[in-house]
């Protein structure tokens, strides 16, 4: 289960000092709604929460699971660049026509304690996986087997690698 949200102030004052390294790092930019939290720590309203939008991606797996990381790409834009709090049950509203998904369906699920429970098994299983920071990549091969190929900022190229290496392997262990 995750721990109770704290305020976003902690974590925007690293922010303040690291988004430009993270910047440079990726070439993506962080917008100006977003930096507005990060330079204003004491007048933000935010309690990040990784609830919801865990929920969120559960609803959308179920929904189109081989577009799982472009809607998670989507909740990361959301966050990072447009400054949505997702915390909030309208920060996904502009998601659901891009995505043809039905919104009272969709609202419905997010206040479920069904989705609710999906997400915390993920969670559970994220910290059984031993995973620490994001991001990160891990490829499952079997139902218990799982691949750890990125964690942190790892560019397309070396993640490409690592993924080729893994299918290699695999298809060496299945002759």
């Amino acid at each position: 289960m995750p721990e109770q949200p704290v305020h976003f102030a902690p974590m925007a004052r690293y922010i303040q000092t690291a988004y430009k390294r993270v910047e440079e790092t990726t070439g993506i930019k962080f917008g100006e709604d977003f930096l507005w939290h990060v330079f204003h720590p004491d007048e933000t309203d935010w309690f990040p929460d990784s609830t919801k939008p865990a929920i969120a991606m559960c609803i959308f797996k179920e929904l189109y699971p081989e577009k799982a990381i472009f809607f998670a790409s989507d909740l990361q834009y959301a966050l990072n660049f447009e400054g949505r709090d997702l915390t909030d049950d309208e920060a996904y509203r502009h998601l659901l026509h891009k995505w043809n998904i039905e919104v009272e369906d969709f609202y419905t699920r997010l206040n479920s304690e069904e989705y609710k429970e999906k997400a915390y098994y993920e969670f559970a299983l994220v910290k059984q996986l031993q995973v620490t920071g994001f991001p990160a990549v891990l490829m499952q091969v079997t139902d218990s087997k799982f691949y750890l190929l990125a964690s942190g900022f790892t560019d397309y190229d070396t993640l490409k690698r690592r993924i080729e290496k893994v299918l290699e392997e695999l298809s060496t262990e299945a002759k």
